[in-house]
């Protein structure tokens, strides 16, 4: 039997603490696992400041299968991670985040369902040790995407973390969306899927980069990829609103002449009622918003990433979607 390698895939940003465990025990997981596996690293830093790409640099020295994408600038927690998936060039794809919150000691398991015959294997979160209410509301955010988009297979609590087939990279690099959302284009694309659950494990060093604003951008980029459902529901709500002003409208009419002389309008109902039609408005102007981003973000047609240097990239591959 051939030897296979397999692609660990992974980005950065100030991960100085987490780096040189995250090699060593991505190797110690290759190494553990029976069979005859070779194995390459694709690392892409998002321009840190902390020396991390020192760090980087030394690993790289240290091993030639370690190859390293030096961003030009941070071009977030989207981009750079899905550039480092496309210029993969092993039979299999690891991908997993760098802070080890992930573990790669899971690679036997995912190899046990890839040998079953799926393709994709996909690590679910069956709990967390990182935060209980961080994961509430992404199990609350996954049932709503879920409820609103029933045509697509959501996959809930997964975050990337998983194991993919050659076959799946190469479906991957035919999209060209300069802002992709990689969960739903696993959902999209196919393939016979796996999965393996984990327990999300605490952060042992650095911060965070996630805050609300990447959440909140994570999940409108979801929600925007995966169903036209609420630009409909601005229609749905609109003639629900504006029957509803209709029926308050007839009634105060059928009482106003019924009691001409004692019945009277007021300010509440009016004030009210302009307050409640301006937040609706307000509220579905910016779900217009989140789409026409989206159009404009494809309009513009940048490159995923600029990359300011390659390390250990010898010509085996080379993704057309960056410069």
């Amino acid at each position: 039997m051939p030897t296979k390698t397999i692609s660990i895939a992974t980005s950065c940003y100030n991960e100085i603490g987490n780096i040189r465990a995250f090699y060593d025990r991505c190797r110690a997981a290759i190494a553990a696992v029976p069979g005859d596996y070779d194995y390459e690293f694709v690392v892409a830093d998002n321009l840190s400041t902390d020396g991390t790409r020192e760090e980087l640099r030394r690993i790289a020295a240290e091993d030639p299968k370690f190859k390293v994408i030096l961003n030009a600038n941070n071009f977030g927690h989207i981009r750079s991670p899905f550039n480092a998936l496309l210029n993969t060039s092993g039979d299999l794809v690891f991908y997993l985040c760098s802070d080890l919150q992930e573990p790669p000691e899971l690679l036997g398991e995912f190899l046990k369902k890839y040998d079953e015959g799926c393709l994709v294997v996909c690590g679910v979160r069956s709990g967390t040790r990182a935060g209980f209410l961080m994961e509430q509301l992404r199990r609350l955010y996954y049932n709503v995407l879920g409820k609103l988009a029933p045509g697509e297979t959501v996959i809930p609590r997964f975050t990337g973390f998983g194991l993919y087939d050659r076959r799946f990279i190469a479906a991957l690099r035919q999209y060209r969306d300069p802002y992709p959302y990689f969960r739903g284009l696993v959902s999209e694309i196919g393939f016979r899927r796996g999965e393996v659950e984990f327990i999300q494990d605490k952060r042992r060093h650095g911060v965070t980069k996630n805050n609300f604003f990447t959440l909140y951008d994570m999940a409108m980029t979801g929600l925007v990829n995966h169903t036209r459902l609420p630009l409909r529901l601005a229609t749905f709500t609109g003639a629900l609103v504006a029957l509803g002003c209709l029926i308050v409208a007839l009634v105060y009419l059928v009482l106003k002449l019924i009691r001409w002389e004692t019945f009277s309008l007021g300010l509440a109902p009016l004030v009210i009622g302009m307050f409640f039609l301006g937040a609706v408005q307000l509220l579905f102007i910016g779900v217009i918003g989140e789409y026409l981003g989206a159009v404009w973000l494809q309009v513009k047609n940048r490159p995923l990433v600029i990359e300011e240097e390659r390390i250990n990239f010898h010509d085996d591959v080379r993704s057309d979607r960056n410069s």
